[in-house]
């Protein structure tokens, strides 16, 4: 007996998981009645609950399935387009500090302070609730493509459009298995019709009784009605228990798939060599060094203006709490994708072909290993997993509405009338994350988008905390070209037919052919191209044309070879501005096509702003040496110790010139005390670490 697909008691797990999360949001929702409760829980998170709401909060399941469906994809190389956050980690112990010292409730009041400027603490503030909705898309489309997988239909309730996408799959998988040994001209051309229908999204793997508009409507509501009630205290209070649900998610099919595969002997007997390749291939792979290291740079710019880095630190008792909370988190959840890279490796040795949307990898892995109860185990954690970050970031979203935008405008409300706008503001971020889910079909596009969006605002955050000289016209011009160039043309061409079907933008890289000598597969000795599974043998690989400007190119009628081109997905309108200096990118492989672009997002903010810094009229002295003066004073245990020693610090504030690197210079870099090396120092360490669990879990044989 099945319930749409599910047996009972996954059900069972399921409705029991939501009916505990809605019951803990009432309990805690009884002490919220004012802001400083719902916004910032009071400042009295002590380390269990900092700990949990850092993990918790950066920890989602489209992260898990981003990993593994790269890593099935590509191979190991495909980690990055998630594990790249795992050099920038060491970075949080000083953006904690940095937040937790200004002593505010949003980055929207860090640009209403320190540049003196409330428009463009609203700027900031309607740019991060537009994006929200962009993210919070990306929750739900995850937990939504995983319901699909974990709910499919049997053959016999297949509509006639579903039974022609699923045959067609199972034909295009078939030809495409046969491409090394050869196809007739026929088949060839087949192939080649059911390749563009492919990338168009016309095939599917399977029918799944999950209606995605419906399970998006239902899980928002959820997250809706807990968070509403409890604010920030509710997030942190469940996603302590969230955070136990996604470990267990994230580790259940490790084992089971291990033993189904024959351990790391069968999975290295199964999985192509060059997909162990840790850093990819510049010519196979998406991932290749320079590109690892330009996805590094960019989000390490974009990591500051997260919505949610404010409250998180804000939320702690005390700054120490703050940043072990956040390191801690942080590197607890590095841990843990050590295991969805595993899972990914997993399902390309056992699932290689058969899915028409990697996305779906994840609950195809859970349907396939795991039994009744596990699967509804599973479930819940997907769902923790996005809820834990959910509840959290809309909070903060919640936040910046009211500090930033509805407030200044509607000053000298009753605080009971700012709450219940609020929490009125909850819903309609994750009602927009909704749409985002219903519209967008690809979570790898989310996932590159996100990386640089954040940039346009992260520049000038970083700068503003170390250097005195950044204007806020310079700030203003800054953002506007980036958003420009980052948001508004990658989505304008992309949308207007004139750009999709411009010959210039539908340019492509030249295909190459390349011999790699590769270990031989089970196979490769099954097809007598080897006499054992780990001889070497030379293997040749095609690499297709890759797309210069847009994401792909496509024929718009897959069955005409005739038919014209049309790009599709984002306009990459950085690699697009680099043409303009005349640089020839046919030559170039994707790999460095998508380091370029990731290059440029993260350092040409910073050029705009230290030129238009340069030419326009800087910032009050009296705010900045304020400003500067509250980041250099430590928080103190209590209230009233605490505005004493920022009203000390107010008199004097070049009491603290003598503690910089270049006293006396507009740079505000404090010389590094001895926590500072403990902290950042051994942060380094484990980043060391998980680099050599990782290299041992890719070499186990």
């Amino acid at each position: 007996m099945s319930m749409l697909g599910l047996h009972p008691l996954d059900a069972a797990i399921l409705l029991g998981y939501l009916v505990l999360i809605l019951w803990i949001g009432h309990r805690v929702g009884a002490r919220t009645q004012n802001r400083n409760e719902f916004f910032l829980a009071g400042r009295r998170l002590g380390g269990f609950y900092q700990f949990f709401l850092n993990f918790g909060t950066s920890t989602n399941a489209d992260q898990a399935v981003a990993v593994s469906r790269e890593i099935y994809r590509q191979g190991i190389g495909g980690m990055w387009i998630q594990y790249l956050v795992l050099f920038i980690t060491p970075f949080y112990w000083f953006q904690t500090l940095f937040f937790r010292r200004v002593r505010l409730t949003t980055i929207g009041d860090y640009f209403t302070e320190r540049f003196q400027s409330p428009c463009l603490g609203g700027a900031f503030a309607i740019f991060i609730l537009l994006v929200s909705i962009v993210g919070g898309g990306a929750g739900f489309m995850v937990a939504g493509k995983t319901f699909m997988a974990v709910t499919p239909k049997v053959e016999a309730e297949w509509t006639a459009d579903e039974r022609e996408q699923v045959l067609a799959f199972r034909e295009f998988r078939e030809l495409s298995d046969r491409l090394e040994s050869g196809l007739t001209t026929a088949e060839r051309g087949r192939w080649e019709e059911l390749n563009e229908r492919n990338k168009l999204g016309q095939l599917v793997s399977f029918a799944s009784h999950t209606d995605p508009l419906v399970f998006y409507i239902v899980f928002a509501l959820v997250v809706s009605v807990y968070t509403m009630l409890g604010g920030f205290r509710a997030a942190a209070v469940t996603d302590a228990i969230q955070g136990a649900l996604i470990v267990l998610f994230s580790l259940i099919l490790i084992p089971i798939g291990l033993s189904r595969i024959g351990g790391f002997a069968g999975l290295h007997a199964t999985v192509p060599d060059f997909m162990f390749d840790l850093f990819g291939s510049a010519a196979l792979s998406d991932y290749g060094g320079p590109t690892i290291v330009a996805m590094i740079l960019a989000n390490l710019v974009s990591i500051i203006a997260v919505a949610t880095g404010m409250q998180t630190a804000g939320s702690a008792r005390d700054e120490m709490t703050a940043r072990l909370g956040m390191i801690g988190g942080m590197f607890f959840k590095r841990f843990i994708m050590l295991f969805w890279a595993l899972a990914g490796l997993l399902a390309i040795g056992l699932y290689a072909g058969d899915l028409h949307d990697p996305d779906l990898i994840w609950g195809y892995m859970t349907r396939d290993l795991l039994a009744p109860g596990a699967i509804g185990l599973m479930m819940v954690g997907v769902l923790a997993a996005n809820m834990s970050t959910l509840d959290a970031t809309s909070v903060s979203y919640s936040a910046l509405f009211i500090r930033n935008l509805y407030e200044p405008l509607r000053p000298g409300r009753t605080e009971a009338h700012y709450l219940m706008i609020g929490r009125l503001v909850i819903p309609l971020t994750l009602a927009g994350g909704v749409l985002v889910a219903v519209f967008v079909n690809d979570l790898l596009e989310l996932f590159r988008y996100f990386i640089s969006i954040p940039a346009i605002f992260g520049a000038s955050i970083w700068l503003g905390f170390i250097w005195r000289g950044l204007t806020r016209m310079a700030v203003m011009l800054q953002v506007v070209i980036c958003v420009a160039i980052y948001a508004i043309i990658p989505n304008l061409f992309a949308a207007m037919d004139w750009s999709r079907h411009d010959p210039g933008f539908l340019a492509m890289t030249r295909a190459q052919t390349i011999e790699v000598d590769e270990p031989a597969l089970a196979t490769d000795v099954a097809a007598g191209r080897a006499l054992r599974v780990g001889e070497s043998i030379a293997r040749v690989r095609e690499v297709p044309p890759a797309a210069i400007f847009f994401d792909q190119v496509a024929r718009e009628n897959p069955a005409d070879p005739a038919s014209p081109r049309v790009g599709l997905g984002r306009f990459n309108a950085e690699i697009w501005v680099l043409s303009w200096f005349g640089f020839d990118f046919r030559e170039t492989s994707r790999s460095w096509l998508v380091a370029l672009r990731f290059f440029f997002d993260a350092l040409f903010p910073f050029v705009l702003l230290f030129l238009f810094s340069a030419l326009t009229a800087p910032v009050a002295p009296a705010a900045v040496e304020r400003f500067f003066a509250k980041l250099r004073t430590p928080v103190q245990p209590t209230a009233a110790l605490d505005a004493a020693a920022l009203e000390g610090a107010y008199a004097d504030p070049r009491r603290f010139e003598d503690d910089k690197i270049f006293p006396g210079s507009a740079w505000e870099v404090m010389k590094p005390g001895r926590i500072d090396y403990l902290g950042f120092g051994g942060s380094w360490v484990l980043v060391g670490v998980v680099v050599l669990l990782l290299w041992l879990m890719v070499n186990i044989r």
